[in-house]
């Protein structure tokens, strides 16, 4: 599962993060733009609103089920082959690195129609792009209902591409993940 948030996620992430349960049985890789002239905080934050180990995403590590990866400041997160992740510097893109547009993008190559991409609160187009990879491949599209978001940017985009499947409260997201998860398992 591919999540992306901008402003506002911080909050938004803690809440989908912490209704996923301590079993979840995919890897949740997160891209939530930060400034990358501080150091971050983010993993720690989040961990104290989930029951799932949350780490900073380092390069050449395995994604493993039931774990959150972070993208570190100013760092593309990509999912490879066998589900190795690796760590980019290449070009911003939209004017952000990480970018969730690269994220959603090798998550549909690598994971096909198993793929979940979710696009929560933030300013921008960050992710509209990445989100019809995530489609064209079978996989599944959720975007926070604007209407519930902190700053309607980023989940407005992803609505506006036709590509999202499922528009929903910030509040449901989590339950719903759980569910398609399983049903993608079987």
């Amino acid at each position: 599962m591919a999540v992306a948030a901008s402003a506002g996620g911080v909050y938004g992430l803690g809440v989908l993060l912490g209704g996923l349960g301590p079993h979840l049985s995919v890897p949740v890789l997160l891209v939530q733009h930060l400034d990358p002239r501080h150091r971050t905080v983010i993993a720690e934050v989040l961990s104290r609103r989930t029951p799932l180990p949350v780490k900073l995403a380092e390069h050449g590590e395995w994604a493993l089920p039931g774990t959150v990866y972070v993208a570190p400041p100013d760092r593309h997160l990509l999912v490879g082959q066998d589900g190795i992740l690796s760590l980019s510097t290449s070009e911003p893109v939209n004017f952000v690195r990480p970018s969730a547009d690269l994220l959603f993008e090798s998550v549909a190559g690598m994971y096909g129609p198993q793929a979940i991409a979710c696009v929560l609160t933030g300013t921008g187009r960050d992710g509209a792009t990445g989100v019809d990879a995530v489609k064209a491949r079978g996989g599944t599209v959720i975007a926070q209902d604007p209407r519930s978001a902190e700053f309607t940017g980023m989940p407005a985009a992803a609505v506006g591409t036709g590509a999202v499947d499922f528009v929903l409260p910030l509040e449901e997201i989590a339950a719903f993940v759980r569910g398609l998860v399983e049903d993608k398992r079987q």
